[in-house]
């Protein structure tokens, strides 16, 4: 691995819904240990960003780059080709993705909510899953919870049950799309704790949100979308203090 190297690098990613363009030639990059908040209006294509970067969904267009290999697809010869699914499950295995919702199995408890993709996808034992887990229940905050089960948990530590579940399977980067968004106001601050945290420990991740405090204080690089484009780029705090562009500031004048 070269330090290096961007850890991601998106290069000219388009991506429309029928006659909607929803992401429109994009380029960024995102260095190892950084983290990168990106913000912006409802419908500025944030999260459609967020899922071409693991190819969730489908670029139509332009290609993103994890240390080096393009993601999604492969080189044939002297052409790219689509990946079969089991070559891009493995790939994805690299990055950890949480969502607005939770999407914990119910019938599961927190721990075997944790260890289940590491037995199953990665092979790995069971004993040695368990002990991970339980460490990483621990991290977030709940393991005096890991046996019980999504419904007995409140909304903050279901979220913090999905991001231990992510982490679980060793990923080079974690993809958060607006972890807090679906939470009572009272349950987001432990949840940022935690991506507080991973950041501290020089975890790299993407983060959609509309935690502007969150954006300020923790992120390497802020990003600024709208209409499908990247308005505006840089340090959080010239950003967000000094944005240089009319639509940032617009935005920043309704959020701030």
């Amino acid at each position: 691995m070269n330090s290096a190297m961007p850890l991601l690098n998106v290069e000219r990613l388009s991506k429309s819904f029928g006659t909607h363009r929803v992401l429109n030639s994009i380029d960024m990059s995102v260095k190892h240990g950084d983290v990168t908040c990106i913000v912006g209006p409802s419908g500025s294509g944030k999260s459609t960003l967020l899922r071409c970067l693991n190819y969730l969904e489908v670029p139509d267009s332009g290609v993103v780059f994890l240390d080096g290999d393009p993601v999604g697809i492969r080189w044939h010869g002297d052409t790219l080709r689509q990946m079969s699914f089991n070559e891009l499950a493995a790939q994805r295995q690299r990055m950890g993705m949480v969502f607005q919702s939770f999407n914990l199995f119910p019938h599961k408890t927190a721990l075997e909510n944790v260890i289940e993709a590491p037995i199953i996808v990665q092979r790995r034992k069971k004993a040695e899953a368990v002990d991970e887990a339980m460490a990483l229940l621990d991290k977030v905050g709940l393991g005096d919870r890991a046996q019980y089960f999504p419904k007995q948990l409140s909304g903050g530590q279901q979220q913090r049950v999905a991001i231990a579940r992510s982490l679980a399977m060793r990923p080079a980067v974690m993809l958060f799309d607006e972890p807090t968004s679906a939470l009572d106001p009272e349950l987001v601050g432990e949840v940022l704790a935690v991506m507080r945290q991973l950041a501290e420990e020089g975890m790299t991740m993407v983060v959609v949100t509309h935690e502007m405090s969150f954006a300020r204080e923790v992120a390497d690089h802020l990003i600024f979308m709208d209409g499908g484009v990247i308005v505006e780029a840089g340090p959080p705090k010239e950003v967000l203090s000094n944005p240089q562009h009319a639509r940032t500031k617009s935005f920043l004048a309704r959020v701030l």
